[in-house]
């Protein structure tokens, strides 16, 4: 959420933000409620003091003057009367339009209508060329014994999945290598709920726009996270943290669940999009300033690099265009990792500030040296997450007999495994 007066004196940079994000926000009609909220609070508690004023000279008047002072408050209550419930309406719909209003990108966001627009940065590695015709990853964790999607669709539906066998050690290694290196850079491991409440969701920003693509559990009136950064930014709502306890960064386990909604068709073969996935998430909760948010920025995103670069993936690091940024970001960098069997480079991180967005929202604030309190900083970034990131594991590294290579730094995370030989 933005500062209502950042978006009164800055409507037009809003305005190019919203066009720059190709969302669908008429501001307009926000400033107009502004006006009218402040202009019904202006009538109301005129009135109210008018009330109060002659009731407290009603006592030491007499006469007639006492009755027309004693009719006035009662015109004064059916004014206000009329007045609340116009002004509680109008309050509704301002909070409503506000949680809909995007953070305006920064200047170095490119224009963009998709992905295909993301301006690609640096790469690492070159994609292998095979002497054989690759397989795909579903093919491979198929024939490797490793995954069963037919018969988690038979019990949990469509966009589900089993993985066993040494596809289970494959993923469990690679959240234990990415939590050993974020703990090794100071971050601070966590395990955190995966059921929350609606203020969590809004407080981060994932409510209203992404409503549809969450589960909701109706009996209990909770919502399952599509991230675990929900929970880990939702840790210190409503908090005043001091500032020799900055930055915060966490790296938080979770399984993940998202609806897909919109995504109908698209995906539907192997691991890329699923309703369920287990994933570790770096946030980081910073002072607000740009430059420290900047230099947290680099941070997040050079850990999921040091972590790709160990696994020997080939990966892309690309500035997202506006069109791919979300609501509350400024700015946002995807790791896209080769996936052979897609022909091209696809997100497997996605790296996030959101300066003020969050904290406001979930009134998470630091208290300065000097006494001064403002909202935070909030950062994000995927280290790992499963089992797309198998997709890139499988494909890249198989060999011409089916079996596929275990990537050297997971090795002793394995019992000792080289690579994973084919069942069938």
């Amino acid at each position: 959420m933005l500062d209502i007066a950042f978006i009164r004196n800055n409507a037009e940079l809003v305005k190019d933000g919203i066009r720059k994000k190709r969302m669908n926000v008429d501001l307009d009609e926000l400033l107009a409620v502004d006006d009218e909220v402040r202009r019904l609070k202006n009538e109301a508690e005129k009135l109210r003091a008018d009330r109060n004023r002659l009731s407290k000279e009603i006592p030491q008047l007499a006469g007639e003057a006492k009755e027309e002072a004693v009719a006035e408050v009662r015109a004064i209550k059916d004014s206000l009367g009329g007045k609340e419930p116009q002004l509680r309406a109008a309050e509704e719909r301002f909070e409503a339009l506000m949680l809909l209003v995007p953070n305006p990108p920064l200047p170095e966001v490119p224009e963009g209508e998709s992905d295909d627009d993301n301006v690609e940065l640096r790469r690492f590695l070159e994609p292998p060329q095979f002497d054989f015709q690759p397989k795909d990853h579903l093919e491979l964790a198929e024939s490797l014994d490793i995954v069963d999607m037919p018969r988690a669709v038979k019990f949990a539906g469509s966009r589900m999945y089993c993985l066993k066998n040494e596809g289970a050690l494959l993923e469990f290694a690679l959240f234990k290598f990415a939590l050993d290196h974020l703990v090794g850079r100071g971050f601070h491991p966590m395990i955190v709920p995966q059921l929350v409440r609606r203020e969590a969701m809004i407080g981060t920003g994932f409510f209203p726009l992404g409503e549809e693509d969450t589960f909701y559990i109706e009996k209990d009136q909770l919502y399952l996270i599509g991230t675990s950064e929900v929970s880990l930014v939702s840790y210190h709502m409503d908090e005043i943290l001091n500032e020799k306890e900055l930055p915060k960064r966490y790296c938080g386990y979770s399984t993940c669940f998202r609806r897909e909604a919109g995504s109908y068709g698209r995906d539907v073969k192997g691991f890329y999009r699923l309703h369920q996935f287990n994933k570790v998430e770096q946030v980081v909760i910073c002072q607000n300033d740009s430059e420290v948010s900047a230099a947290e920025h680099r941070l997040i995103l050079n850990n999921v690099e040091e972590i790709m670069q160990a696994l020997r993936l080939p990966y892309r690091v690309a500035l997202a265009c506006g069109a791919e940024i979300g609501q509350g970001q400024v700015l946002k960098h995807e790791v896209e990792t080769w996936m052979p069997s897609r022909g091209k480079y696809s997100e497997t991180h996605s790296c996030s500030s959101l300066y003020e967005f969050q904290a406001r929202r979930a009134k998470i604030r630091w208290r300065a040296k000097n006494g001064k309190i403002q909202y935070c900083h909030t950062l994000n970034n995927t280290a790992i997450a499963s089992p797309r990131i198998l997709i890139p594991i499988l494909e890249n590294f198989q060999n011409a007999d089916g079996s596929v290579n275990i990537p050297e730094v997971l090795r002793p995370l394995m019992l000792g495994m080289e690579r994973i030989e084919p069942k069938r």
